[in-house]
């Protein structure tokens, strides 16, 4: 599979793997499938595979640590602390990035993962009770400790990006952004580009909305019904964005999910800027569905319809009531 260098000198494969629906997220989960998609995943040339300490309240590490436990060498594993919850994720959360707590975070991640090292280590929320140049001087320390080897932020503003960036080298940013989740582009991605970091999106598929798979009964029992865009009147006007992707699916002789990556793909290279998506399945052959994206071509007519759908898409990305959970409300 083609590699792509993200930031800080981190060179991953140009697909990655989400991990965090083999966490109960859409509903439960086997570990023996979960496993068995992880092993897929790397033997498809998939490099970069991307958990939390808060996915499964552990649980998702440890399972990846089964992965790791016989195929170290051939992943970049990357995992993420700064989420505290009193329960299953996702359960109430709050952000915690004291120093005290990223040290014995990190230690808790590699105890649970199997290994002495973690490739890119995420800050996954940012605490905004704690300077953000005390938390990232703390990940620093443990990249002097030889426990890390880069440093990651997930749902940062620009701001927060170029203030992290000066206490220690970024090498990647991670946020949703998608074909109906845009405004990243606003400030964080030019900001990127500017420093040198590469982008990991997650939700690349709209939480699988994009992939055309999806109805009423199938995300009735996941958190996902209770979203803004999957629930009532907005499921059903979105669903036009859904037509809109099966349209230059059926142009392209590819999948909705591939056109979804390809043009992901593409605006990274319109903007100047390593991206590379992390789109989670419990399933092999989505795993095989999904790297074949990076085969997909599309002209300009059909991105011009693509970049013309976010404007179309009602609902926001997120409904979390803290209104430090997603980037754009503090830009």
């Amino acid at each position: 599979m083609k590699r792509v260098e993200l930031g800080d000198g981190l060179t991953v494969s140009a697909l990655g793997y989400g991990a965090m629906g083999l966490a109960d997220v859409y509903g439960p989960a086997e570990d023996t499938e979960s496993l068995a998609t992880l092993h897929h995943a790397v033997d498809a040339g998939v490099t970069l595979i991307d958990t939390a300490d808060v996915y499964g309240a552990g649980r998702n590490e440890e399972l990846v640590g089964r992965l790791l436990a016989g195929r170290r060498d051939e992943v970049t594993l990357a995992t993420k602390f700064g989420i505290v919850t009193d329960g299953e994720w996702p359960a109430e959360m709050r952000q915690r990035g004291d120093v005290a707590y990223v040290r014995q975070a990190c230690d808790a991640s590699l105890r649970r993962l199997g290994t002495d090292v973690i490739d890119l280590y995420y800050l996954h929320r940012r605490d905004v009770s704690v300077p953000l140049a005390e938390t990232v001087g703390a990940m620093a320390e443990l990249v002097r400790a030889g426990k890390v080897r880069h440093l990651g932020l997930s749902e940062v503003t620009a701001g927060e990006l170029r203030e992290a960036y000066a206490v220690h080298p970024i090498a990647a940013v991670q946020s949703e952004w998608s074909l109906w989740s845009r405004d990243v582009e606003r400030a964080v991605v030019p900001a990127a580009v500017e420093l040198g970091v590469g982008f990991v999106p997650y939700s690349p598929l709209g939480r699988g909305f994009l992939t055309g798979t999806l109805d009423r009964e199938a995300i009735a029992g996941d958190w996902r019904s209770g979203l803004s865009r999957f629930r009532g009147e907005a499921y059903d006007r979105n669903q036009a964005v859904v037509a809109a992707v099966r349209g230059v699916a059926a142009e392209a002789g590819a999948t909705p999910a591939q056109v979804a990556l390809a043009w992901l793909r593409l605006r990274g290279e319109q903007l100047g800027l390593p991206v590379v998506p992390i789109p989670g399945t419990r399933r092999a052959a989505r795993v095989d569905e999904n790297v074949a994206s990076l085969g997909v071509r599309l002209d300009a007519d059909q991105l011009k319809l693509l970049d013309d759908l976010a404007a179309v898409v009602v609902g926001p990305r997120s409904d979390h009531r803290d209104p430090n959970w997603v980037s754009d409300t503090r830009e």
